[in-house]
């Protein structure tokens, strides 16, 4: 009984005394992560041009010091002002590929900053390609493919080995459209570590 005592305090001081470390962006693990973000302010449904965006995304890190390169897919919805009270959607659909670099992490390794650029292509569809509004005008903005890039950061908190919720900060530069070349997004998501 007195070893069983004496190995189960050895235990509990590796754990709670900082020597256990947690098994967290190791080289070659996955993830995949899902987001949602507000665009260009907080969207509510009477918002007249702001948005929302939600993405998934396929990360791999690489080497020893966490840096993870990322995958993904994103689904974005913009409005522009129209009359008084009108307004017109904008969609993106888009496909990227970007570089992350590690920032920072604390100790027990629950929480990781991280810094990053992408490139970014796709499509933009405007109010769905109808070019005929409500009231008769004619709508001068057509659909386009686009491209170009975005700067992000990003902070993981790790709820354990396998999830981490995050929180973002993003802004996007496309090019090839007629409706705005900027679009800021800010939001959350949950990364789970597939292997």
């Amino acid at each position: 009984m007195k070893k069983i005592m004496i190995i189960f305090a050895a235990m509990m001081l590796s754990l709670f005394g900082g020597k256990a470390m947690a098994q967290r962006t190791l080289p070659g693990m996955k993830s995949v992560e899902v987001k949602a973000n507000m665009v260009d302010g907080f969207y509510t449904g009477s918002s007249r041009n702001c948005g929302y965006s939600f993405g998934i995304y396929y990360s791999i890190f690489k080497g020893n010091n966490a840096h993870e390169w990322v995958f993904g897919g994103e689904y974005l919805q913009t409005y522009k002002p129209y009359g008084e009270k009108g307004r017109i959607p904008v969609a993106d659909f888009t496909a990227e590929v970007g570089y992350n670099l590690h920032l920072f992490s604390n100790y027990s390794q629950f929480f990781h900053l991280y810094g990053g650029i992408s490139a970014l292509g796709g499509y933009e569809t405007v109010n769905w390609g109808k070019t005929l509004l409500s009231d008769g005008a004619t709508l001068h903005d057509s659909d386009a493919f686009i491209y170009g890039g975005a700067i992000n950061v990003q902070a993981d908190f790790y709820l354990s080995d396998r999830i981490a919720l995050t929180a973002n900060l993003k802004e996007r530069f496309i090019f090839g459209n007629s409706t705005g070349h900027f679009r800021f997004s800010y939001g959350l998501g949950v990364r789970f570590i597939i292997e």
